[in-house]
């Protein structure tokens, strides 16, 4: 079907539901996507321009569309995501998630085992998980084994074995860990309503082991036996303390799966809790590797199917983030306040933290990586020609009118280079005058770097709104350099971003990386150029106070000023000493004024 034409193929299409799958002219697959409308939803790709570079580039190789029809969207949703872990098409996504998870084995014999295990068999024994990590399983089976003594031995206990004598008791039962079921001191009933409340335990349901464990103690303080109820309060206070803990919501919240996902330009994370009981009993997080500009409503229906399916989960609700469709049997809940409001904002605060430490990670392992991301994102944000690996940011410091300064600061990927900082001088203003300050401060600095033949930046940043930025484009117009370095102002009310001629700012997200490493900018020039300012002033008072003693000149209080480094000392010192500096006349002078 390759030599037919794909404007041929499209006008075949059906309107129902179903799987596409594109293939390039060597009968690769490309793609696999899922539709409410085939013919809709496969013609869009053809019919506008796409604005996502990987997108054009499929668009261009597909040579060949197949597609499967199905009833409904959410069954569509099911073999959208079978033929994808099949096939690992080039541009689906990448669910990236394939080890092995632990899960709790309750095994299928007598006096049944329970133990950890990565191996799921089918033998008809009950796995419960699989769980994120090891250490969760460990903690788990060490509350069970605080609780009920269990055997460990893999002996075959069967009735006729255990009557024969076969085994002997062991080192296990006298330390308090089993209670013999080997040598028919445990008979089989008590020994299954251990299982029966340690299957209640794993599922996070706490309340038939806490009943029993209450009826028995008080049945043993009635007896007088305080000993022993003292042991069994002991085992209630472990399972009240370990249900704390667990417990982070209204109990009433049963068998539910939540999720919420967070994306950037190239990855998604999607956060998994599973509650029973009103207890977290489970909690994951699915990084995936997005190919092309993907939804997070698609992104989201995929996670769920390949979550549930890999946990093996049978909640029959779902608390999300927004409707997304899944299958009919499954009741979707959308939190607006309240327990379930807070369970969903906690799955969203861990889909947070993994994103986080994932960033931590590739920062330390691929710092360029990193870098790369940010400069990708800072292009598209601030919608630049070209990635702003070199930033140059302005500030002007003046306070009162007096001693009036500016600096400059650059940033190199992201990074400050403190090396290349600049202070100015306001050479050619008088009084306070921010504009014309910008004005001069701009053109010195690029008349400089044109002169010298050096790299200039790809944006500047104005620390102020739309009259510093203009007048920061008049040096600009005057050197050439008008649309050979992009220009933005950030005026700091409302931190909005300028540009030249658009008397409408931009709004970055405040959360925005982009709009932190502006901010960073900003900071670090007012930083800068305030520290230079407050020098100028001190040094300018101490100059004065000084040069207002009759017959001292700037020279002299210079001289003074290197020699004893403060006013401070030049008042403490004996009128010898500062005649061996000034001579006498002026030592007397100066003396005289702070005695």
């Amino acid at each position: 079907m390759s030599h037919v034409p794909i404007e041929v193929q499209l006008k075949t299409l059906p309107s129902n539901p179903g799987v596409y799958q594109f293939y390039d002219d060597s009968s690769t697959i490309l793609y696999v996507g899922k539709a409410k409308n085939l013919k809709k939803r496969v013609s869009s790709y053809f019919n506008k321009k796409q604005e996502y570079g990987k997108t054009r580039v499929m668009v261009k190789k597909i040579a060949r569309i197949d597609h499967i029809v199905v009833p409904t969207e959410s069954d569509a949703l099911l073999l959208e995501n079978n033929l994808i872990k099949k096939y690992r098409p080039r541009y689906n996504v990448l669910l990236k998630d394939d080890k092995s998870y632990p899960w709790i084995c309750i095994k299928k014999e007598r006096f049944p085992r329970i133990f950890p295990t990565r191996k799921y068999i089918k033998d008809g024994s009950e796995y419960f998980g699989p769980y994120t990590s090891m250490k969760t399983v460990r903690t788990l089976l060490d509350l069970i084994k605080s609780v009920y003594p269990l055997r460990t031995c893999n002996y075959d206990l069967a009735d006729e074995k255990i009557k024969a004598s076969k085994y002997k008791l062991c080192l296990e039962y006298h330390l308090g860990n089993c209670m013999a079921p080997c040598e028919g001191l445990q008979s089989v009933e008590e020994y299954d309503r251990q299982v029966a409340d340690i299957r209640d335990i794993v599922k996070g349901n706490f309340k038939s082991s806490l009943q029993y464990f209450k009826g028995q103690m008080k049945y043993l303080a009635s007896e007088m036996k305080y000993e022993e109820a003292q042991l069994i309060k002991d085992k209630i206070d472990v399972l009240e303390n370990y249900q704390v803990k667990t417990t982070v919501v209204n109990p009433k919240i049963n068998n539910v799966d939540v999720f919420s996902i967070i994306s950037d330009e190239a990855f998604a994370y999607v956060n998994f809790l599973q509650l029973s009981h009103g207890s977290i009993v489970r909690s994951h997080t699915l990084e995936i590797k997005k190919k092309l500009d993907e939804e997070n409503e698609h992104l989201l229906q995929l996670a769920i199917i390949e979550i549930r399916n890999r946990f093996a989960s049978e909640s029959k609700e779902l608390y999300l983030p927004f409707n997304v469709t899944v299958e009919p049997h499954l009741k979707v809940t959308i939190p607006q306040l309240g327990d379930k409001k807070k369970i969903l904002d906690l799955s969203i605060r861990n889909a947070k933290f993994f994103r986080q430490e994932r960033f931590k990670q590739i920062m330390i392992l691929d710092p360029d990586r990193h870098v790369n991301r940010i400069m990708a994102q800072m292009k598209k944000d601030l919608r630049l020609s070209q990635e702003p690996r070199h930033i140059e940011c302005f500030d002007n410091s003046n306070i009162q009118g007096s001693n009036p300064v500016a600096a400059c600061v650059v940033f190199r990927d992201g990074k400050p280079i403190k090396k290349e900082y600049r202070h100015y001088n306001i050479k050619t203003v008088d009084g306070p005058d921010d504009f014309a300050s910008m004005e001069e401060v701009v053109f010195r600095r690029y008349k400089r770097l044109l002169a010298e033949e050096q790299s200039l930046p790809q944006l500047i940043v104005i620390d102020g709104g739309k009259g510093q930025l203009s007048s920061a484009l008049k040096s600009l117009d005057i050197l050439g350099l008008r649309g050979k370095i992009a220009i933005i102002g950030i005026a700091k009310r409302l931190e909005e971003i300028y540009f030249p001629y658009d008397s409408i700012p931009l709004y970055l997200d405040k959360k925005s990386e982009s709009l932190k490493i502006i901010q960073q900018l900003r900071n670090e020039a007012h930083r800068f150029g305030i520290t230079f300012h407050r020098n100028k002033r001190s040094a300018a008072a101490i100059n004065s106070e000084l040069e207002s003693i009759e017959g001292i000149g700037e020279k002299t209080a210079e001289e003074l000023l290197k020699k004893f480094k403060s006013v401070k000392r030049i008042k403490e010192a004996s009128i010898e000493e500062l005649t061996k500096n000034v001579g006498f006349s002026k030592a007397k002078k100066i003396y005289n004024k702070f005695h």
